[in-house]
C-alpha cells in the first residue's frame, strides 16, 4: 500500500557560529543534524525527512532561512501546539517562526527563490569580543569608498567561476545577480557593535558554495590595494586569470530573506 505522505514548510532563524554548516556530517555539529534530533525526540516513532532550500556553510547564519518536512502516514493534529513543542526542545539558537502545511506541487528546492544575503563586518580596530558571532573583523585599513563603488560591478549576469571552490564540470557558473551594494550596517545592532560598521548585501536567485564570500574577499583586497578595479571587472569575465584568494570569514554571512516565487 502506498504511504500517505504529509508535506510542511518551516521558516526557521538560526544563529550559525558554533555550527559546521547547514548539512548533516558525521562527528560534527550542524543545523540539519540538530533539527533531525530534535524531530526525532518530538516525534517518536514517526517516518520522516527535511530538505532544505540553502545549505550555510560553517558560521553562517540566517534570519530568514526554510526546511520542508515529509511525514508519512499520519499528519499533524495541532499546528501550534508541535510549533511550541519544536521551539521548546531546540537549542537557544535555532528559532522555528512558523509552519505551514504545503501539497505535493510546492518543491523547495526547484521553485524559483529570490535569496538576500548580507555580510556585516568592519575594519581597522580589534572588535568587541562579543561581535565574533555576527561581524568580521578586518584589522586592516580598507578603502570602503572604493569597495563601495566596486560592489555595483558584481551585478548582472556574469561568468563566476573564480568565486566558487572546486566547481564540478556541471557546475551552472553563469549566474545573475540582482543587486550588490555596500551600505552602513543598519540589519543588526547591539550596544558592543563598534561605532560604524558596514554592509554587503547582495540578492539574487542562486548562489555557488562560497560565492558570497570570495565577493566580499574580493572587495577587502581591493580595499587592501591589493586588487584594482579593473582586476575585479576582468574577473567575471569567461577568460579570467585574476585569482580571487581570500574567502572571507564565514561568521559575518547571513541569509537575511529568502522568498519563494510560485509559479
Amino acid at each position: 500500500m502506498k504511504k500517505v505522505r504529509y508535506c510542511y514548510l518551516f521558516r526557521i532563524q538560526y544563529l550559525g557560529f558554533r555550527y559546521s554548516g547547514w548539512q548533516k556530517q558525521p562527528g560534527q555539529k550542524t543545523i540539519e543534524g540538530m533539527l533531525t534530533k530534535t524531530l526525532k525526540f518530538v516525534l517518536p516513532n514517526k517516518d520522516f525527512k527535511i530538505l532544505s532550500t540553502s545549505r550555510t556553510d560553517a558560521k553562517v547564519s540566517a534570519l530568514d532561512a526554510a526546511f520542508e518536512l515529509f511525514l508519512n502516514d499520519s499528519p499533524i493534529a495541532d499546528s501550534q501546539a508541535f510549533l511550541s513543542l519544536f521551539n521548546t526542545n531546540l537549542p537557544p539558537d535555532i528559532r522555528i517562526l512558523s509552519m505551514t502545511e504545503v501539497d505535493d506541487s510546492f518543491n523547495i528546492i526547484q521553485h524559483g527563490k529570490e535569496k538576500e544575503y548580507v555580510y556585516l563586518f568592519s575594519y581597522g580596530e580589534k572588535n568587541h569580543p562579543f561581535c565574533a558571532p555576527f561581524m568580521a573583523n578586518i584589522i586592516d585599513d580598507l578603502n570602503i569608498e572604493l569597495m563601495t563603488e566596486a560592489a555595483p560591478i558584481f551585478m548582472g549576469m556574469h561568468n563566476f567561476k573564480a568565486y566558487t571552490a572546486r566547481p564540478r564540470i556541471n557546475s551552472q557558473l553563469v549566474r545573475a545577480i540582482t543587486s550588490c551594494e555596500i551600505v552602513e550596517n543598519k540589519v543588526l545592532e547591539a550596544s558592543f557593535f563598534p561605532e560604524k560598521s558596514y554592509a554587503l548585501i547582495v540578492t539574487g536567485q542562486g548562489f555557488m558554495r562560497y560565492q558570497i564570500r570570495m565577493i566580499m574577499g574580493a572587495l577587502i583586497q581591493l580595499g587592501r590595494g591589493e586588487l584594482s578595479i579593473s582586476d575585479i571587472r576582468e574577473s567575471l569575465t569567461d577568460s579570467n586569470k585574476i585569482a580571487i584568494s581570500f574567502v572571507a570569514p564565514g561568521s559575518g554571512l547571513q541569509l537575511n530573506t529568502l522568498e519563494f516565487i510560485r509559479t
